[in-house]
């Protein structure tokens, strides 16, 4: 076998990373930081637990990598709603089936859990806090006024509103690990009224 030059194992080397950090989400997003250990991580992702600490020195660090992932995606989903075509309503729908969707939902959910963990690591709880000061739901306010002019969605203040619907969206999002996956991508249109007109 003719051994693996350098360009084949930097692709190997990422390809390794992303099949953990995958397998990863997956684990955190369910049980949290205190009920996930490395072996269940490496279990998931198919390889030894000695080959994932090659990667990652901890799951404190594979959190953490995580947890930048999944606030970046959550931001850019905000600010990317606003250069879709379509009603507010539309864009608001599309929001939502985007976040429902199985990778984009481990994020929320990982998200979810981070924010109710005391056992959180320090640079996480750091990351979290100004995920929260920047609020990007901020970022749906205008969209969301729109909408109210235009007699979509309902009256009220739009950062409550859109603070209960995603409150609910993320509810859902941990019930559903207790049943069926996916259920919700499917009812788009019956969260859609939480705050439609």
């Amino acid at each position: 076998m003719t051994p693996l030059n350098e360009q084949q194992l930097e692709l190997l080397h990422i390809q390794r990373i992303e099949q953990i950090k995958k397998a990863a989400l997956k684990v955190f997003a369910r049980r949290g930081i205190i009920g996930t250990k490395m072996s269940m991580i490496a279990a998931e992702a198919g390889i030894s637990q000695g080959l994932s600490y090659r990667y990652f020195k901890s799951k404190e660090e594979l959190f953490i990598t995580l947890i930048q992932d999944a606030l970046e995606e959550a931001k850019n989903s905000m600010e990317q709603i606003n250069h879709l075509s379509g009603t507010p309503i539309e864009k608001m729908r599309t929001l939502t089936k985007n976040m429902l969707e199985d990778n984009n939902k481990q994020f929320f959910m990982l998200i979810q859990q981070a924010t109710a963990s005391d056992e959180v690591p320090e640079q996480a709880q750091q990351l979290l806090e100004q995920f929260s000061k920047e609020n990007p739901i901020q970022l749906l306010i205008p969209l969301f006024i729109e909408g109210q002019e235009m007699g979509q969605f309902c009256e009220g203040a739009p950062n409550k509103l859109l603070f209960c619907y995603f409150s609910i969206i993320t509810g859902l999002m941990l019930q559903e690990a207790q049943t069926d996956e996916n259920y919700w991508i499917h009812e788009v249109d019956l969260l859609m009224k939480v705050i439609m007109k």
